[in-house]
């Protein structure tokens, strides 16, 4: 996943991303008339036209990040631009509304729901009488069955990322007629909605062979608005083109190109007229409003003023030239000044293809968050993580990189869900807001003190140099360097004088792993003690997280397990006048890895206004800038970071989607931990067990409170701190309507076109539809 840029839901999350005493919880739907879901904090923005306005026929070229390695969206290297191409050729039964809430996708979907519960659940869908695939096939329950079959994780001949859902599913069958669909679980699955979104013709699903490489490079058969038509991987592009075969309304643009464009040169694309629309950084969105403002759509070039003398190629000549004095030397004058001024031309010609586009805004249902690593090092006690989250400032956060955009600068208030999708709760509570005097407590309480002797650091053996990009020293020194190191595959740990070979790292991880395991049990025991019975807490509004078995600060003799951490306001030994946080010789040091590339300024800007956060309450952070491509699988993938910043995509289905994120990290037979997308290595047995119960549970309200109880955990045990939805701005042809920054709707791509002449869009602010 990349850090800075998101992929669809679930399967291709990868191709993609915090504190007072007592804690209050926002009160469970069902306990109060408001909806702690609330709405979306923004809408789309995509200049809503009527059909009626908009030019028959035309060509889009959309800008993407690649040209995607497989069309298939259930293999491990789909990316985002797989889904777009599957969103405008291929059946979705359920598509996302602009509260990302999944709604049917009338086209292919005339009904579904659940027609028995006991002691099946069974869903009943009833397609479109007219759908049929582009070879006239009609659409119906052999492609269903096939698909179940191919994802149910049953046959691992299929190479599929995931089953989630797929493999609750005990049968699929044909109902009273060919438009009917029997869907039987054999386990309750709540979030029945995900499935069959995209959904493949059984020619591509029904045997391994046509499933892992038939779908790859092409898709013979389509059901959509537009039909596939070519893939280029050496021009980079895919050409779609309007289906003829395609029953609901037909597309109003002929063609529609995706052209795969690097980020930091989209805004030279579109000025060169080789995109008309392109998802942009804040930079580049300045540029283009300000060459709108300077050019006030006009679209001329500054005059050069009536004197000016010109030669044949356009550039001023000295004056000395122009009337006849042919002094040597004035020829490389000329030339000097006929660069500089090809050079202004050209700045000016761009500025005014520039002015052709508009920036359109949004947020992407998505949000940045703060990853704490806690499988090692100070962030594995919870309560150097509490700290750290404690000493953030996320309004300031948000309002750093969303004030500036003219967007809502509203922290994100769950790891679950965005504000307007209905499992959405502000449950940052669990944590509580910015506090410095806590976070020194808490670290106070875990044993970091001022003024505590720090020991020198030890000599690396032999060949375990390592660049700045490889890790950090895990003695807490500055020079930020640890294994992998050595040239014979030894791994340099901690500060000792003799490498460990492997074996040895898996011998302390594993008694690590057991450590943390009896520590969690133990909490566990503690907050069902607090909870009574049944672990459950009241639905009385949560008057606090110990009703919910989440601990929290000690005070006042209230609340968690006694000593469990200091109280608000412990002040650290009498020795702490000066000198840095440390513990055992060791200096509290962390290592905050960030992406160095061209379109990363924003991240890095947070990062840095987080690090002198940290250090207020006396945690040092050591920036350490990789490259992009390196960032995400290299650094936070494998761990190598104690604090790094990306990217979650929000998801309709928390329960199913999240799990894989959240969920406790479970030791392999070698001793070494499966993580799945947990990489920030924090979970509990409890969060796993409410996500379990919210999946199961057909009562959408009990399912949505299961979620936001689980969020709540995931808060307290603070292995990420969400801070930002992450703004959207898309630069966009100034006659394009029904297109730009989408929020959480899905692209209705038949009705993207070209304005009329003398037509104009939607009156109204278009970022409020």
């Amino acid at each position: 996943m990349s850090h800075d840029r998101v992929g669809p839901r679930a399967v291709l999350r990868s191709a993609a991303f915090l504190a007072a005493g007592v804690l209050a919880v926002p009160v469970l739907a069902g306990c109060s008339e408001e909806d702690p879901a609330g709405k979306a904090l923004v809408g789309q923005d995509i200049a809503p036209a009527a059909r009626d306005r908009i030019a028959d026929g035309g060509t889009l070229r959309w800008a993407v990040d690649s040209v995607p390695e497989t069309l298939n969206a259930y293999q491990a290297d789909a990316d985002a631009t797989t889904m777009r191409v599957a969103g405008a050729v291929l059946p979705s039964m359920y598509r996302m509304d602009a509260n990302g809430r999944p709604e049917r996708n009338a086209p292919y979907l005339e009904s579904a729901e659940i027609v028995e519960r006991e002691p099946r659940q069974v869903v009943l869908y009833k397609l479109h009488q007219e759908a049929v695939w582009s070879n006239g096939r009609e659409i119906g329950a052999a492609d269903f069955a096939a698909q179940w079959r191919a994802l149910s994780g049953k046959d691992s001949a299929y190479w599929t990322a995931r089953n989630a859902g797929y493999d609750r599913i005990e049968k699929v069958e044909r109902g009273a007629g060919n438009l009917e669909v029997r869907v039987t679980f054999r386990k309750p699955y709540a979030d029945w909605r995900s499935l069959f979104s995209p959904l493949y013709p059984k020619e591509v699903t029904g045997t391994p062979d046509a499933f892992n490489d038939g779908a790859r490079r092409k898709l013979a058969l389509t059901a959509g608005p537009f039909a596939l038509k070519r893939v280029s991987r050496a021009d980079g592009e895919i050409t779609l083109t309007r289906d003829s075969h395609w029953w609901g309304r037909p597309a109003k643009l002929e063609q529609l190109v995706l052209r795969s464009v690097p980020r930091e040169d989209r805004a030279e694309a579109l000025a060169g007229g080789k995109v008309d629309i392109a998802e942009i950084s804040p930079q580049d969105a300045r540029r283009i409003t300000a060459a709108a403002r300077e050019q006030g759509r006009k679209g001329a070039l500054p005059s050069r003023g009536a004197s000016a003398s010109l030669d044949a190629a356009g550039a001023p000549r000295p004056r000395a030239v122009a009337h006849g004095s042919d002094a040597k030397g004035a020829g490389e004058k000329v030339l000097a000044r006929a660069k500089r001024s090809g050079a202004l031309a050209a700045q000016a010609r761009r500025r005014a293809a520039l002015s052709d586009f508009v920036v359109r805004k949004s947020l992407e249902p998505a949000y940045t968050q703060l990853a704490l690593n806690g499988s090692d090092g100070p962030l594995a006690d919870e309560r150097v993580r509490r700290a750290v989250a404690r000493a953030l400032d996320r309004k300031e956060l948000a309002r750093l990189v969303l004030k500036p955009l003219g967007l809502p600068a509203i922290p994100v208030g769950s790891h679950l869900a965005l504000a307007g999708q209905a499992a959405y709760a502000d449950s940052s509570g669990a944590l509580g807001d910015k506090d410095t005097e806590e976070a020194q407590a808490l670290l106070a309480d875990a044993g970091w003190v001022k003024g505590g002797p720090v020991k020198e650091p030890k000599k690396k053996a032999a060949g375990a140099e390592a660049t700045q990009d490889a890790g950090t020293d895990d003695s807490g020194s500055d020079d930020g360097t640890y294994g992998p190191g050595g040239e014979d595959g030894t791994y340099i740990v901690g500060g000792d004088d003799k490498p460990y070979v492997y074996r040895e790292i898996v011998k302390r991880d594993r008694a690590r792993q057991k450590e943390r395991e009896r520590q969690e049990r133990e909490r566990e025991r503690q907050r069902e003690r607090e909870l009574g019975q049944d672990g459950k807490a009241g639905e009385d509004g949560f008057r606090n997280l110990a009703r919910d078995g989440v601990r929290f600060p000690y005070q006042d003799g209230r609340g968690g397990a006694p000593g469990a951490y200091a109280p608000r306001g412990t002040a650290a030994p009498a020795r702490a006048a000066s000198g840095p946080l440390a513990k055992d010789g060791k200096a509290l040091t962390l290592r905050f890895v960030l992406p160095s590339g061209a379109g990363s300024e924003s991240l890095r800007a947070v990062g840095k206004r987080i690090a002198r956060m940290l250090e207020r309450v006396g945690i040092r952070t050591k920036i350490v800038q990789v490259p992009d491509d390196s960032y995400f699988k290299d650094h936070v993938a494998n761990g190598q970071y104690d604090l790094a910043l990306y990217s979650w995509p929000a998801s309709a289905y928390p329960a199913t989607d999240a799990r894989p994120i959240y969920s406790k990290p479970v030791p392999g037979a070698d001793g070494s931990l499966s993580v799945e997308q947990n990489y920030t290595r924090v979970g509990t047995d409890r969060v796993d067990q409410l996500f379990d119960q919210a999946v199961s549970t057909l009562n959408e309200g009990e399912s949505r409170s299961l979620i936001r109880k689980a969020d709540a955990r995931i808060w307290a045990a603070a292995g990420s701190i969400p801070l930002y939805q992450r703004p959207q701005l898309t630069a966009v042809k100034r006659n394009l309507v029904n297109a730009g920054s989408f929020g959480f709707r899905t692209p209705v791509y038949e009705d993207m076109g070209f304005l009329k002449k003398g037509a104009r869009p939607a009156a109204g602010p278009t970022a409020r539809h």
